[in-house]
């Protein structure tokens, strides 16, 4: 054999194995390049060890054309660390296997199942008592609703207006209680149902209702304007109570509360305190803010955003 074909014969079979190096070096590259790869779907198709494939054909094919006589040497360099990394629990060949079972499974052999029970059809079935009663009522509060923030706007304008400049957003927080407290007629639930309205019911039935409504009404209304409001569940009622803010904030509150209802007779206000935050109470049962609460057995506080 002439030297031509000897070195010919060489070439060839350089490339040959090249070629099978570089397509062996992609079997462990993808699922090591898939880790680094967020879960991508297509339809109900997983496709992440696919982009690694992709990427790692194209390594390899760069790495052909710029250091191809390196791809032999580094695939077996990469053959020695995964023998090595057997015996030290490192990525090895059994990773690689499972990165390549776990595709296969992902997207043939494991299939999803919806369970078809009541927890299914409806979760709230199961809830406890005040996750129910909080569910419902949070459902209710719609304080976007246009023709709540109108009612808000138009009631907050009504009272105290002189004293805007002096105690400011309470001039119209107080204003809207007035109204609301003035006008709120109670009705009652139906026996044994306990219905609570949206504001735009409550508004749009001319401000009839039970504690419940009057609760979310007066809460809603506020909200609508810029207030922070939450609602408490005592034994056998619901009022509702506007955030003031700290120590100093509740002083200024208390002096508009007597400016503004001096004609009624206010013997204290009645608040809550935690942690320097101060709520009043804005319950129908009194005529002005921080009217007396009916009893301290305190079973839940709902409070919003």
């Amino acid at each position: 054999m002439s030297p031509e074909a000897i070195k010919k014969h060489y070439i060839t079979t350089q490339e040959i194995l090249t070629n099978i190096a570089g397509i062996l070096f992609i079997i462990p590259l993808a699922p090591f390049l898939c880790r680094f790869i967020p879960p991508v779907f297509i339809g109900d198709w997983n496709v992440d060890l696919i982009i690694a494939l992709i990427i790692s054909v194209i390594i390899i094919r760069l790495m052909q054309w710029l250091v191809k006589p390196l791809i032999i040497p580094a695939f077996l360099v990469v053959c020695a660390i995964l023998i090595y990394n057997q015996f030290n629990s490192n990525y090895t060949f059994t990773n690689i296997a499972s990165g390549y079972k776990a595709i296969v499974n992902q997207n043939w052999n494991v299939r999803e199942q919806k369970q078809t029970d009541q927890l299914s059809f409806d979760p709230h079935l199961f809830e406890n008592p005040e996750k129910k009663v909080t569910r419902l009522v949070k459902e209710k509060m719609q304080y976007k609703d246009s023709v709540v923030r109108n009612f808000a706007v138009k009631h907050s304008l009504e009272n105290f207006d002189e004293f805007n400049y002096k105690y400011q957003r309470l001039t119209r927080y107080f204003s809207l209680f007035k109204y609301i407290n003035t006008n709120f007629k109670y009705v009652p639930d139906a026996q044994r149902d306990e219905y609570y309205a949206t504001p735009r019911e409550t508004i749009l039935n001319g401000l009839g209702g039970d504690c419940d409504d009057h609760s979310i009404l007066m809460a809603a209304s506020l909200m609508s304007i810029g207030a922070m409001c939450r609602l408490v569940i005592i034994e056998g009622h619901m009022y509702p109570e506007m955030y003031i803010g700290d120590k100093k904030d509740f002083e200024i509150a208390q002096a508009a509360i007597i400016q503004f209802f001096g004609d009624d007779k206010i013997d204290r206000i009645y608040y809550h305190e935690n942690d320097g935050e101060y709520w009043v109470n804005l319950d129908y049962t009194a005529s002005y803010p921080g009217g007396p609460y009916m009893n301290d057995k305190v079973k839940l506080v709902i409070a919003f955003p």
